[in-house]
């Protein structure tokens, strides 16, 4: 996220600069992350990452996080956390099913 703030943060608009780090950074930070079970604590961190971001893109400083949280709804921006339960539900559902067919295609073989 740095790096693109970093190269056009001052230079593009906050939602191509968003679009970036939604569609580069953030898929990047969760990739894989379904498949484990993290802690609040993680959680938290990842969220943390993203919050700091958005504190430096609308320059709130040291205001309340309901002030970056409030600039994240406007943008329909998601906290990592949030996407990571999506995925996790929807790894979770595939999961699932990959087994219901494992134990289909046991019972076939007998």
């Amino acid at each position: 996220m740095q790096f693109i703030f970093g190269k056009i943060g001052g230079i593009a608009c906050e939602e191509v600069v968003l679009q970036l780090v939604r569609s580069k950074c953030i898929s990047s930070l969760l990739y894989g992350l379904e498949a484990c079970a993290l802690t609040k604590s993680e959680l938290s961190s990842l969220d943390f990452t993203v919050n700091r971001f958005f504190m430096k893109l609308f320059r709130t400083g040291n205001r309340p996080i309901e002030v970056v949280q409030n600039c994240q709804a406007c943008f329909e921006f998601r906290s990592p956390s949030v996407l990571w339960a999506e995925r996790m539900k929807k790894f979770e559902a595939r999961y699932l099913a990959c087994d219901r067919i494992f134990i289909h295609y046991g019972h076939c073989m007998d």
